[in-house]
């Protein structure tokens, strides 16, 4: 982590419960990436670690949004319209700054961003593991969400991913980085020659080039 980096948690109030928001101010900012986990897992993901700690010396404050239901210490994540509701909840604690807020999460808070933008004012959306579809059911996408998120939009997707690889995602307006060899977490086998460090850093470098690109 930069040691510029000045970290602080606040908690926020939502018709779904008590979400927890945990900063990672930069020095000088002018975004605010709002991240959110997914259904089998916290903030503590690498991937949103990596981001938090990379993004502040771009000049992106992230806010890693911990859902009422994780503050809560269940272990099953509600239904998605309560994951929305959760969302909607925070969303002023975020936009308080007064900067464009890129909304985004991993897996199911990606879907839950990709659901939002529009309604929210998101500046864009980054969509981390995005799950097109459930593992071995292709026929029940979730492309209609991902298209419809209405804002610049990036999708950093593992290689092998079985919630969806890069080369199943429709055509759209939207970018994608891939994570080669990177299963829906981005863990990649030792077979692949591939470090857990590199890995990240393609995660990491792909948004840090993003954000860069929407001025």
């Amino acid at each position: 982590m930069s040691s510029e980096t000045v970290v602080s948690t606040e908690t926020a109030r939502t018709e779904a419960g008590t979400a927890r928001i945990t900063w990672h101010h930069a020095a000088r900012p002018r975004l605010v990436l709002a991240v959110s986990h997914g259904a089998g897992g916290g903030i503590e993901a690498r991937d949103l670690q990596a981001l938090a700690a990379v993004l502040p010396a771009y000049g992106v404050s992230v806010a890693l949004v911990e859902q009422p239901w994780r503050v809560a210490g269940k272990k099953v994540a509600p239904a998605p319209k309560t994951l929305d509701t959760g969302w909607r909840g925070i969303w002023p604690a975020v936009a308080a700054p007064g900067l464009p807020v890129i909304s985004g999460g991993r897996s199911a808070g990606a879907r839950v961003a990709c659901r939002t933008a529009r309604e929210l004012g998101a500046h864009a959306v980054l969509a981390l593991s995005f799950p097109l579809h459930p593992p071995g059911r292709p026929e029940r996408s979730r492309a209609a969400e991902l298209l419809g998120a209405g804002v610049a939009t990036l999708v950093v997707q593992g290689g092998n991913d079985p919630f969806g690889r890069p080369g199943e995602f429709p055509a759209g307006g939207y970018e994608l980085v891939e994570v080669p060899y990177g299963d829906h977490g981005f863990a990649v086998p030792k077979r692949a020659g591939v470090t857990g460090e590199q890995t990240l850093e393609t995660v990491t470098a792909g948004v840090v080039r993003w954000v860069a690109s929407l001025g």
